[in-house]
């Protein structure tokens, strides 16, 4: 039987040891399973659109000649992605789902009255050369949300674009200091202060959690961010929600991470269809790599 074919696609311009490290695991457990990954940057593919009418526009893509069985897409280049499914490619994980997971607005609307979250509300949308000149809609969400309430850019990892605002002229300065970008506002969890939990989903099962904790007064548990992790086992109640938000948003794979409610409840707090996985290898010794790639045999082999 003649081995498996895959493309791995990373950005090209993200080439941190960050990012080479999850490359290089990616490309040992393909060789553990017998499978020919080939690594490629989202540079050196380069589709084609508005081709001459009668024509078929694959004549005109820039892309190597071989097809693979699979695309293993660890990059947020959602046209691209879209476009290689046009090809007829088979994505892991797949265009859409990818692009659920990068904008948080568009995630919170995907699970919206399906999963237990956070009170959300989208700001109001303006243009990044004009910015929010105008606040007064500040006054309200804090009247709903209490304070303080958190803030996110739509488009942030690592927790680096989540902020904390006690008042509505904190917000304020919070708002001019990232300019017009999309945001989103939210209840802030004071359960959850400076600590949630990482479940990893692989093809419908929780394969490793941690939890993550920060004693260094942030309320922020990212790892990138000072936090610290122990290795965690999940409720049943945990287990079920990170497995329904993976499914409703059509992941093969994924980061789910959760906040504690008031009674020790699971609350979603994102969804994170890329997700590094070397921080839940040190802490748990599961490689997401090697169990990304069996889900990907199985579902191609």
């Amino acid at each position: 039987m003649e081995a498996l074919s895959g493309w791995l696609v990373v950005n090209r311009f993200l080439n941190t040891g960050k990012f080479t490290d999850l490359s290089a695991r990616f490309e040992a457990a393909a060789e553990k399973f017998g499978v020919k990954l080939r690594l490629l940057t989202n540079d050196e593919l380069l589709p084609c659109m508005g081709a001459p009418e009668y024509e078929d526009p694959a004549r005109f893509d820039i892309l190597p000649a071989e097809r693979p069985d699979f695309v293993l897409f660890y990059d947020k280049d959602v046209r691209l992605a879209e476009q290689l499914e046009r090809r007829g490619l088979r994505l892991f994980n797949n265009a859409r789902a990818i692009e659920l997971c990068d904008d948080k607005s568009l995630m919170h609307l995907c699970l919206d009255s399906a999963v237990p979250m956070p009170r959300t509300y989208c700001a109001p949308f303006t243009y990044e050369n004009i910015g929010y000149n105008d606040t007064l809609f500040l006054e309200k969400l804090f009247g709903t949300l209490g304070s303080p309430l958190v803030i996110k850019e739509v488009f942030g990892s690592f927790g680096q674009q989540v902020y904390l605002a006690s008042t509505p002229e904190d917000a304020a300065e919070i708002l001019k200091k990232v300019g017009g970008k999309r945001l989103i506002f939210q209840e802030f969890i004071k359960e959850s202060f400076g600590r949630d939990l990482r479940l990893n989903v692989v093809g419908n099962r929780v394969i490793a959690a941690m939890y993550r904790y920060n004693e260094h007064g942030d309320f922020r548990a990212n790892i990138s961010n000072g936090g610290s992790m122990k290795p965690h086992t999940p409720s049943a109640a945990e287990e079920a929600l990170a497995l329904k938000a993976a499914e409703l948003m059509g992941l093969d794979f994924c980061g789910v991470d959760l906040l504690f409610g008031r009674d020790g409840e699971p609350i979603l707090c994102e969804v994170n269809s890329n997700a590094h996985f070397k921080s839940i290898y040190d802490c748990t010794g599961v490689n997401a790599a090697d169990e990304i790639m069996a889900h990907i045999v199985r579902c191609v082999g």
